[in-house]
């Protein structure tokens, strides 16, 4: 599989990572501590080096399964996790960048992953009651330290990453991207690639929904946070769907599922360097990892330029 150097510093990281907030559970329904154990050694297995996790993630949950999953085999492993968001007894998730909640979460991500340096440690999400100033300057104090090998941030704006780019070299930014979200593009991508900053992007196939399942194929979304995408509406739904159908048929030309097509349209759009993909199971895995060898011409990127464009005139219309 490519690789691909993340910013201003010396890792490489697979075109195609794991995301494992499906495998916390809380927000997802239940999963299957041994499927995710198995969906990471498979992702290992054939070619995929970065894992992105959290402590969030099912209050350490996920963080734990990576920590198992990767016994015996850390020097094959790009350790991506977060810090900034925690939780009290009763499992309510608040935002906390200060200094010292974040000396006690590195420890505590340390010790359930089980390894002595986390290779991009990212805050999660600004804190707008912390100083960036008091946040970055305890992030490089941890980095100084040794516990960490470099800073990452996650839905962070333009403007905030040049306030935290005084007190540390951030080297990159994780935020959302699909063919259906696309709102970095305007800002933040071209900050990106003009800083040397690596863009990890999550949620390529738009939590499933770039899989056609919904739309195409009848499947009832599942109780969870993608029931209520936008996409579903009874406005969008109709335009989603001759949208989809567009994609699957050139998916279908190109010899892949509708999924793969939507991560590789991420992984080809500059700046990007890893599209960061959940998986329930080894099958799961296995499939997005198939996305790293759809090859997209000049001219298949301006056809699916062309349904998105048409995509969003009828979403317009509809409003």
């Amino acid at each position: 599989m490519e690789l691909r150097r993340l910013g201003d510093s010396t890792l490489n990281v697979s075109v195609i990572g794991l995301g494992t907030w499906v495998m916390g559970g809380v927000w997802w329904a239940e999963p299957d501590d041994m499927q995710s154990i198995e969906a990471i050694k498979v992702s290992l297995e054939n070619g995929v080096n970065l894992i992105d996790t959290a402590p969030a993630y099912g209050y350490g949950r996920a963080e734990r399964l990576v920590g198992q999953a990767i016994k015996g085999m850390r020097d094959k492993v790009v350790i991506a996790t977060k810090c900034g968001l925690v939780w009290d007894e009763k499992g309510n998730i608040s935002n906390n960048l200060k200094r010292d909640s974040l000396l006690r979460e590195i420890d505590a991500s340390l010790e359930r992953l089980g390894v002595d340096v986390i290779d991009l440690y990212q805050v999660h999400w600004p804190d707008p009651n912390t100083p960036i100033k008091e946040t970055f300057e305890t992030l490089e104090e941890i980095r100084q330290s040794g516990k960490i090998r470099y800073i990452g941030v996650s839905n962070f704006s333009v403007e905030q990453m040049e306030e935290a780019r005084k007190y540390a070299k951030i080297v990159s930014n994780q935020p959302p991207y699909s063919m259906f979200n696309r709102g970095i593009e305007k800002e933040i991508l071209p900050y990106c690639r003009e800083n040397n900053i690596g863009i990890l992007a999550y949620s390529p196939m738009e939590r499933g929904i770039l899989t056609g399942k919904f739309h195409l194929d009848g499947v009832e979304p599942p109780d969870d946070l993608r029931r209520n995408h936008f996409t579903l509406s009874p406005e969008a739904f109709e335009p989603t769907k001759r949208c989809l159908s567009r994609l699957r048929q050139l998916a279908e030309e190109k010899g892949c599922t509708l999924g793969a097509l939507a991560i590789a349209w991420v992984i080809h759009q500059d700046g990007i360097k890893s599209a960061l993909v959940g998986a329930r199971n080894a099958q799961q895995a296995r499939q997005n990892i198939m996305a790293a060898e759809v090859a997209l011409s000049k001219n298949d990127l301006e056809r699916i330029e062309e349904i998105l464009e048409d995509w969003q005139k009828e979403l317009n219309r509809a409003k």
